[in-house]
């Protein structure tokens, strides 16, 4: 028996975090840009690439050499996620603004 996946191993990386945050927001991504834009080597990228194909989260297609990662808008974990994440971003970005308007503008 497969052992079971839990929220705490998904969550429990910050480069996976990372990894998904992006790709829930831009929905396709290749190999590259996911390791520039997250500042992950190549292998440890490939890992926690691998971790969320396997939650089915995330989908490989290839290109010949060319690998790009969907995010899997199908699954309900996958759209659940995406949801949690713009509700959470945008009360962050709520909160800064709340947060600064307590101070004084200078012109």
């Amino acid at each position: 028996m497969e052992p079971k996946k839990l929220i705490e191993d998904l969550l429990g990386s910050r480069a996976r975090v990372k990894i998904l945050k992006m790709l829930a927001l831009n929905e396709e991504l290749t190999i590259s840009l996911i390791i520039k834009k997250a500042k992950l080597n190549h292998a440890s990228a490939t890992k926690h690439l691998r971790y969320l194909m396997d939650v089915g989260l995330v989908q490989e297609k290839k290109f010949g050499r060319i690998k790009i990662y969907r995010y899997k808008l199908e699954n309900i974990k996958a759209r659940s996620f995406r949801a949690f994440l713009k509700i959470w971003e945008e009360e962050t970005i709520s909160s800064i603004n709340t947060n600064l308007s307590h101070f004084p503008r200078t012109n």
